[in-house]
């Protein structure tokens, strides 16, 4: 009888689409993983995988074999969380991702309180300004700041995302204060790649901008300190510039303008079923942190955003 290793193996071979991509995973050489399908598939007297040069794929059979195999697996790791809530402890890894100004700004300052309380989970944190693909990259959770129309993911709200119009005083001085949106385009506006249009909300309700960006670049982080260096206007999120805001380094411009509510901070993650303890734990941490619809980030600012 095959192994319940087998198992594993296989099901991350299908889950990360690549023999290679799982032993990265799972500390194993990809001629390991190779082997031990091989050895999985004689022991069935079946063929479970087409192997080609660019993919692999599941036979007839292989699909059958996939499906009851999750199957398993889910219902091992669900009586495994039985038992760690049983026990009130929680164990194992926990691979995060996140955008990289968020995830430096607000997860990597708080790691320490949650590996205090949680002193048998040890974390992975990814950050980086791409969606990543939770199954393929194998991540547990991912923190999204965007508006989830439609996700195969599950999504929960861990906070409101306000997003205003900003530059430094020595820019509006130099540059005059804009009055409207129209004035926008006299004025340099500060914008990463994947900002091709601003959506913001005002007196004549939901509006599509189209910064002309001086600078060109892939990074929010860049955007970030462009505009604190008094480059132009930005338009970016309390989370990311509440302290400037707080200080007068930076200035609101447009103030009746802000960003869609529509947009907010998720974290996403695979299943609501088999949710395991360490990611159930994760999340009412963050959620407990933010502070949903009064995030912790917007204190002092009350004036200043009404």
């Amino acid at each position: 009888m095959a192994s319940f290793h087998d198992f594993e193996i296989f099901a991350r071979v299908i889950e990360t689409g690549s023999m290679s991509a799982a032993g990265r995973e799972l500390g194993f050489s990809p001629a390991l993983i190779s082997k031990r399908m091989k050895r999985l598939e004689e022991r069935l007297g079946v063929r479970l995988l087409q192997r080609t040069t660019r993919k692999i794929a599941l036979t007839e059979v292989g699909q059958g074999f996939y499906e009851r195999i999750i199957d398993i697996l889910r219902s091992v790791e669900d009586a495994e969380n039985y038992v760690a809530r049983r026990s009130k402890t929680v164990h194992g890894s926990l691979k995060v991702a996140a955008p990289t100004t968020f995830g430096r700004m607000h997860i990597a300052p708080y790691l320490t309180d949650l590996l205090k309380q949680n002193p048998d989970i040890t974390v992975t944190l990814d950050l980086s300004d791409d969606f990543v693909d939770l199954i393929a990259d194998g991540v547990d959770v991912a923190i999204r700041i965007a508006e989830l129309k439609d996700s195969s993911y599950v999504a929960r709200r861990l906070a409101k995302n306000t997003r205003i119009l900003c530059a430094t005083p020595a820019y509006l001085e130099k540059h005059g204060t804009p009055q409207n949106l129209s004035d926008l385009t006299d004025h340099q506006c500060l914008a990463a790649a994947n900002q091709e249009y601003w959506t913001m909300v005002g007196p004549d309700g939901t509006v599509n901008i189209k910064p002309e960006a001086t600078i060109k670049t892939n990074s929010s982080e860049v955007v970030r300190e462009a505009v604190l260096s008094g480059l132009g206007i930005a338009f970016r999120s309390t989370w990311d510039v509440g302290p400037e805001l707080a200080n007068g380094s930076l200035k609101l411009v447009l103030p009746h303008y802000r960003g869609t509510s529509n947009v907010g901070v998720y974290a996403i993650y695979p299943s609501r079923k088999y949710l395991p303890t360490k990611v159930r734990v994760f999340l009412d941490f963050l959620t407990s942190l933010y502070g949903g619809s009064d995030p912790y980030w917007e204190k002092g600012l009350e004036d200043i955003l009404s």
